[in-house]
C-alpha cells in the first residue's frame, strides 16, 4: 500500500486540553500522540492482544459479530479496525456483492492489517481507508453497519465521532461499540487495576519493547466513559434503541444503537 492508496483526514485543531492517559495535553496534539503509540505497537499488536486477554478478546469479537445482524450484500465499516480481525469475518459474511471498509487513523496499523488480510486471501470486497473517526470521509447514509472495537477511547472528541458515525449509517443501520469499560464487581476491579498498572506495562516491555505505550493503554481505559455515560452519549447524537451488554464482568462492554 502506498500513501496514494489511502485517503487521509486532518486531526482536530482545537487548542483546548484533553486527556492522554492520565496526562493533560492540547487537543490538537492528542491524535498524533495516539498515533505514535500505535505506530510503536503495530508489529506486536496481535500477539499482545492474545497475551493481555489470554485470548478472550477473540470471544468478545465473536460475540460482536454474532450481534451484528449483517447479511450478504451489505456495506460494513470497521472503524479503528487496526489489524482487521472484525473486517476479515465481515468480508466473508457480506460476500462478493457486499463491501467492507477497514478504516483506521493510524497508517502503521492499517498496513499491518492489509498485509495480514491479504495473506489470508481476502481481497475483492475489502478496501482500506486512513481516516479520522471525527470526520469520516464517506457519504451520508452509506453503511448498513459500523463497528468500532477498542478504538473509541482513543478518540479526542468522542461525541464528534459518534455523530460522524451516525451520519454515514443508513436508516435502519446499527452501530456496535466494543470497548473496555468499568467492572461491575469491586473485587474484580481491584484485581484488574493491579494487572493493568503492574503486569501490563511489564508485558509490553518484554514482548513489544515498549512499556510506556501499554501504560498509556491502561490509563486510557480508566479515562473512558462508563457504560451508562457512553450510552447517553450515543442517544445525544441520535441513536435509538441503545443498549449495552457487559462482558467478563464489565471489563468490556458491547454497546448497540440504531439509526431510524
Amino acid at each position: 500500500m502506498t500513501d496514494q492508496d489511502i485517503s487521509v483526514e486532518n486531526v482536530n485543531d482545537n487548542n483546548d486540553k484533553t486527556h492522554f492517559g492520565f496526562k493533560q495535553v492540547a487537543k490538537d496534539q492528542k491524535a498524533n500522540m495516539v498515533a505514535e503509540v500505535f505506530h510503536s505497537v503495530a508489529a506486536k499488536y496481535d500477539v499482545m492482544n492474545d497475551l493481555m486477554s489470554l485470548g478472550i478478546h477473540r470471544i468478545w469479537k465473536r460475540y460482536t459479530i454474532d450481534c451484528s445482524g449483517v447479511r450478504a450484500g451489505q456495506k460494513v465499516l470497521d472503524l479503528a479496525g487496526g489489524t482487521g480481525d472484525l473486517a476479515a469475518k465481515f468480508s466473508r459474511i457480506v460476500g462478493e456483492k457486499g463491501q467492507v471498509t477497514l478504516a483506521d487513523i493510524n497508517h502503521s496499523m492499517l498496513m499491518v492489517g492489509k498485509e495480514k488480510l491479504t495473506n489470508m486471501g481476502i481481497l475483492g470486497n475489502l478496501n482500506y481507508v486512513q481516516a479520522n473517526a471525527e470526520a469520516l470521509p464517506f457519504p451520508d447514509n452509506h453503511f448498513d453497519l459500523v463497528t468500532i472495537a477498542f478504538g473509541l477511547r482513543n478518540v479526542t472528541e468522542k461525541s464528534n465521532a459518534l455523530a460522524s458515525i451516525f451520519r454515514v449509517l443508513k436508516p435502519g443501520g446499527r452501530l456496535l461499540v466494543l470497548e473496555f469499560s468499568k467492572p461491575t464487581n469491586e473485587m474484580l476491579s481491584k484485581v484488574y487495576d493491579a494487572y493493568s498498572f503492574h503486569l501490563l506495562p511489564k508485558m509490553g516491555e518484554l514482548v513489544a519493547n515498549d512499556a510506556e505505550s501499554y501504560k498509556y493503554l491502561a490509563e486510557s481505559i480508566r479515562m473512558h466513559p462508563d457504560q451508562e455515560t457512553l450510552e447517553d452519549m450515543m442517544k445525544e447524537v441520535g441513536f435509538e434503541q441503545t443498549s449495552y451488554k457487559n462482558l467478563t464482568g464489565g471489563i468490556v462492554a458491547l454497546h448497540r444503537g440504531f439509526k431510524f
